[in-house]
C-alpha cells in the first residue's frame, strides 16, 4: 500500500465487498486472486486485502469476484 495516500484520487478507486451471510469459504476468490483476497483463519471466508483496491489489481479483484460460486462479492467501480 502506499504510505502517502494525499495524492490518491479516492472517487476513482475500486472497492470490493463481501456478503459474509453467503460465503461459505469456497476459495475460488482467492485461488483467483490472491493479491486481492485471503481467507480467515477463523472460518475460511474471504477476506479482502485492501480497503480499496489499488488499479494495479483491479483486473485480478474483478475475476476473483467473477469466480465466486455463491455471489457474495460485489466489485464497486
Amino acid at each position: 500500500m502506499n504510505a502517502d495516500n494525499s495524492s490518491i484520487d479516492r472517487s476513482v478507486l475500486m472497492q470490493v465487498e463481501v456478503d459474509l451471510g453467503k460465503c461459505v469459504g469456497h476459495a475460488q476468490c482467492f485461488a483467483a486472486a490472491s493479491a486481492v483476497y485471503d481467507l480467515s483463519d477463523e472460518d475460511g471466508t474471504c477476506v479482502i486485502r485492501y480497503a480499496e483496491i489499488p488499479s494495479a489489481h483491479e483486473a485480478e479483484a474483478r475475476h476473483g469476484a467473477d469466480a465466486c460460486p455463491e455471489r457474495a462479492i460485489t466489485v464497486i467501480p
